[in-house]
């Protein structure tokens, strides 16, 4: 008798654990319907990492290496750097890294194959470093950067003086690939823009008396963007395909000469200008004052700059060089480089 009622016993609890697991189960799961609205409505909250694409190129990489260090230095977040480099330029970025202060940093070396560009670039003396193959990372953003859904890049010549979750967090519209700043958001700017001539139009920067910019049917007097702060939707970028439709007018520009040689020089922003018009979210003004570079004299106030949660040497005069303007808020994020190789430029020196 003994052992049979044992084993009913048994028999018993385990049917009563069994009962006991589904009912647990049934309390706590989230239901599928709930899982799939959180996942749609807010995927960056998903990610436990805030991807940053930075270049680092051959004779700035001093500018690289300040914009990581604001960016690292005024956030609680977890960034992980993807660092673009040419082959032959990997090795210096790295060694910098890992030999100052940045070693904390999380960060991966990316290299950039030039060859992509091979026949879409049409030579232009007027600038020729707006020709440098790394001008052109963020035509490429999803196939250099596999497993994010929003991704920041950065031109080199930006600090940053916010936190950059606050960028991050950017709402995308629907069908939106990106995000940009538009030239005409901070009535602050105009003021400089009409001292220097600046451009902030799509005829500073597309030649209107060609056909094919004509058919596109955009008013020259149309505000442009600057694309050198992006936050774009990786999903949204490969499902319309902005890598091909970049490179179709790429190579236009080589046959017709679309945009190389007119006033704003923006040999890597006319594309997107074109591919974008009227398909792009904004970016909070004060998280891309730019125009930092392009006089050695025009200068913003301390007091707007001190607010600003970025700021953008865009133009000729960069703050590692001389002549510039405001360089003393670039220096508080520079890192000396520890072999030497890349010095500032000042009167002094």
């Amino acid at each position: 008798i003994l052992p049979f009622v044992s084993v009913n016993q048994i028999l018993l609890l385990l049917l009563v654990l069994t009962v006991c697991a589904i009912l647990y189960n049934k309390v706590h799961q989230v239901p599928s319907t709930l899982k799939n609205e959180v996942d749609l409505e807010s995927p960056e909250e998903m990610e436990e990492e805030i991807p940053v694409v930075i270049c680092a190129a051959a004779g700035r990489m001093g500018a690289a290496v300040a914009a990581i260090s604001s960016i690292h230095s005024n956030t609680e977040a977890s960034v992980l750097f993807y660092i673009v480099g040419l082959k032959t330029t990997i090795p210096h970025i790295r060694k910098w890294i890992e030999n100052s202060k940045l070693k904390e940093i999380k960060f991966k070396v990316v290299e950039f194959n030039p060859m992509v560009l091979k026949g879409k670039i049409r030579q232009d003396a007027s600038r020729p470093e707006l020709l440098q193959p790394l001008n052109f990372v963020r035509f490429y953003l999803p196939l250099l950067i596999q497993k994010h859904e929003k991704v920041i890049y950065l031109d080199d010549d930006v600090i940053v003086q916010g936190d950059i979750q606050e960028l991050y967090d950017t709402k995308l519209a629907p069908g939106h690939a990106a995000a940009f700043s538009d030239d005409c958001d901070l009535p602050s700017t105009h003021e400089m823009i009409r001292s220097v001539g600046m451009q902030n139009t799509y005829m500073g920067f597309l030649d209107y008396r060609k056909q094919a910019i004509r058919d596109l049917g955009i008013s020259p007097s149309t505000c442009s963007f600057n694309p050198g702060v992006i936050v774009a939707n990786m999903t949204e970028w490969k499902r319309q395909r902005i890598t091909k439709q970049l490179e179709k007018w790429m190579q236009r520009n080589v046959e017709e000469n679309l945009y190389s040689s007119t006033l704003g020089g923006g040999v890597a922003t006319s594309p997107m200008l074109i591919v974008f018009h009227g398909k792009y979210s904004s970016i909070n003004p004060m998280w891309h004052i730019r125009h930092l570079g392009w006089s050695p004299d025009a200068r913003y106030s301390e007091q707007f700059l001190q607010e600003a949660k970025l700021l953008h040497w865009n133009g000729r005069y960069k703050p590692w060089d001389y002549p510039s303007v405001h360089t003393d808020l670039w220096e508080n994020w520079f890192i000396p480089d520890p072999s030497g190789k890349f010095k500032l430029t000042r009167p002094d020196s």
